[in-house]
C-alpha cells in the first residue's frame, strides 16, 4: 500500500477538476486546518525509508520485447489493441492505466520518482543526533538519489534517442528534482545529454553515500552497492564511455567474475528445470550472488496466453547457433508453449496478488531481475572488445559460456570465432558474438534487446497475420517512443516527431 500519493500534474488532473477544487477550497478553508487525507507525515527516518519502497517503478520494461527481432506474430494468444500497436511500432492510444504499455511505464516511473523527491525534500529537516542516525540518514539519501537516477535513465532511453555525439542535443525527458507544488505546472523536456548528466550526478552522489549495513535483511530489493555499481556499468556502456564501464564493472567482478554468474549447467539448475515454478523461483532468487537488484513488476508479459513470443523455429535456431559443435545451450530450456506457434523461456514466475482472500480479481506481477552479474560481465566484455582489448573480452566470455553450454567444455578462441563467422576481423567477430548472440540469448524476453537495437541502430522486420512484412529501419524515428498524450496536452511537453 502506498504511504504517499504524490503525483505529477500530467498523471491525473484536468482543468475542470482544478476549477472544482478551487471552489471547494474557497468555502472549506476551516476544514483544511486538519490533514485532508491519510497521508503520512515524513517526520522521522523510518517513515522516509518506508516511502522509498514506492520509489521503484512497478511498470515493466518487457513490453519492449514485442518491438524487437526476438518475437514474431504469434497465433492463438490474446491480442489487445496496444499489443498490435506496439508490435507494429505505432503510437499506443489506449491510455495510461493499461499495463505493459509506454504510457503506463511513463506514469508509474514518474510517480516513483515523486516518492524519491518527497524523501529528498524532507531529509535535511529530519533529526539525526547519533552517528548511527547520521549514517542511516545518508543511506536513505543514497537510495533516494539512486532510484531517481534510475527512473530518469530508463525514461530517457525509451522516450529519447540513444545518447551519442549526434543525438545528445535532441529532446529527452523532464528531469524532475523537486516535489510537485504548483497545480497544473508546465514542464520542459531537457536534452538527452542534460538528462544523462543529471543521472550521472545522482548516481555518483548515491554511490558515495551508500551503506549496505541498513539493508541487510532486504538488500536485493534495495539499491545495494553491487546494484548501484551495476547501474554505473550499464550507464557508462550506454554512454559509450567504455573505460569507465570497465572501471565500475571491475569493482564488482574483479578477477573472479565466475562468482557472479549463475551456473545453468549445475545440478541445482538441472533439477529445477523440471518445474515451471521452481526454475523461475531459483532464477530470481535473492540468495544467488548473481542477482543484484530485484523489483516487483505489475505485468502480464510472462503469461503464455498473452501477446507475442519467439516463434518456435526461430527460438530453436537461435539457441542452436554457437561455435561449440554439439554442445547444448542450457538457456533454451525450460520454455513454455505460447499460443500455437511460439515458446516462452521460463525465467519469471507468473504471480497474482488477490484484492482480498476471497476475491477472484487482483494484480498480476512478477519479480524482475533489474541488475545481474551476467549483465555486468557482458558490459565489461563489450567495452573491452570496443577498446580492442580482445584477450580481456575473450576471458570474460569464456567465464559465461562455461556456465551456459553442457555436454563438453566450450573453448572460446579467436580462431573458433573466425571459423564460425567466416571472417578474419577479430574485433567484429567478438562484438557480434557478445551482442548479437550471447547478450541476445542471455536476456531474451527480459526487456533488454530493445536497448541494444537502439544503441547499434539495428533494423527489425516483423511479419503480420496476413503474411505481409513491415520494417523498422536503422534510423527510424519510431524507435523513440511517443510521449503520452496527456503529458503533451496537460504537461505542455513537445511530442516526438513522426
Amino acid at each position: 500500500m502506498m504511504i504517499c500519493s504524490q503525483y505529477y500534474p500530467w498523471l491525473r488532473y484536468s482543468k475542470a477538476f482544478a476549477l472544482c477544487v478551487a471552489l471547494l477550497l474557497s468555502s472549506c478553508s476551516s476544514f483544511l486546518d486538519e490533514d485532508p487525507d491519510n497521508r503520512v507525515a515524513l517526520d522521522d527516518l523510518e517513515k522516509a525509508e518506508q516511502l522509498l519502497v514506492n520509489a521503484y517503478s512497478v511498470a515493466s520494461q518487457n513490453f519492449t520485447d514485442w518491438m524487437t527481432d526476438d518475437v514474431q506474430f504469434t497465433q492463438g494468444t490474446n491480442l489487445r489493441l496496444s499489443h498490435e500497436q506496439i508490435y507494429s511500432w505505432q503510437d499506443v492510444t489506449t491510455g495510461p492505466t493499461e499495463q505493459d504499455t509506454p504510457d503506463f511505464f511513463w506514469f508509474q516511473t514518474y510517480e516513483a520518482i515523486a516518492h524519491a523527491n518527497e524523501v529528498l525534500k524532507v531529509l535535511d529537516e529530519l533529526p539525526a543526533e547519533t552517528d548511527e542516525e547520521k549514517a542511516r540518514k545518508r543511506a536513505v539519501e543514497a537510495e533516494a538519489l539512486l532510484t531517481r537516477a534510475y527512473g530518469h535513465f530508463m525514461l530517457v532511453n525509451l522516450f529519447g534517442e540513444h545518447f551519442d555525439g549526434r543525438s545528445g542535443s535532441n529532446d529527452g525527458v523532464p528531469y524532475v528534482k523537486t516535489p510537485e507544488t504548483e497545480f497544473l505546472a508546465q514542464y520542459e523536456r531537457e536534452s538527452v545529454r542534460k538528462v544523462y548528466d543529471e543521472v550521472e550526478d545522482d548516481l555518483l552522489d548515491g554511490l558515495e553515500l551508500l551503506d549496505d549495513t541498513f539493508f541487510e535483511n532486504s538488500g536485493k530489493y534495495h539499491f545495494n552497492r553491487n546494484a548501484a555499481l551495476a547501474f554505473a556499468s550499464r550507464y557508462y556502456l550506454f554512454k559509450g564511455e567504455f573505460t569507465k564501464c570497465i572501471q565500475y564493472s571491475d569493482q564488482i567482478l574483479g578477477s573472479n567474475p565466475e562468482v557472479f554468474v549463475k551456473d545453468l549447467t549445475s545440478l541445482e539448475f538441472q533439477q529445477a528445470s523440471a518445474s515451471i515454478i521452481e526454475y523461475p523461483r531459483l532464477y530470481t532468487s535473492p540468495d544467488l550472488p548473481s542477482n543484484f537488484l530485484l523489483m516487483r513488476k505489475i505485468s502480464l508479459v510472462q503469461r503464455t496466453d498473452f501477446a507475442f513470443g519467439p516463434d518456435e523455429n526461430f527460438y530453436s535456431s537461435l539457441f542452436g547457433s554457437h561455435p561449440f559443435g554439439n554442445l547444448t545451450d542450457e538457456r533454451e530450456n525450460p520454455a513454455l508453449v505460447k499460443g500455437f506457434d511460439a515458446v516462452y523461456p521460463s525465467r519469471y514466475q507468473s504471480l497474482f496478488e488477490r484484492n482480498s482472500l476471497n476475491s477472484s480479481v487482483g494484480t498480476p506481477y512478477y519479480i524482475h531481475v533489474a541488475f545481474s552479474g551476467e549483465e555486468v560481465l557482458l558490459n565489461r566484455a563489450e567495452s573491452n572488445a570496443q577498446l580492442n582489448n580482445l584477450d580481456a573480452a575473450l576471458a570474460d566470455m569464456q567465464v559465461l559460456v562455461a556456465k551456459r553450454y553442457s555436454g563438453g567444455t566450450p573453448d572460446l578462441t579467436l580462431q573458433a570465432l573466425r571459423d564460425f563467422y567466416d571472417s578474419s576481423n577479430d574485433q567484429n567477430n567478438l562484438l557480434s558474438f557478445i551482442i548479437l548472440l550471447e547478450r541476445r540469448k542471455e536476456f531474451i524476453m527480459q526487456g533488454m534487446r530493445w536497448f541494444d537495437i537502439k544503441r547499434y541502430g539495428f533494423s527489425v522486420t516483423h511479419d503480420l497475420a496476413d503474411g505481409s512484412l513491415i520494417t523498422l529501419n536503422e534510423d527510424d524515428r519510431r524507435k523513440v517512443l511517443q510521449i503520452p498524450t496527456s503529458a503533451v496536452e496537460v504537461g505542455g511537453l513537445e511530442p516526438n516527431p513522426r
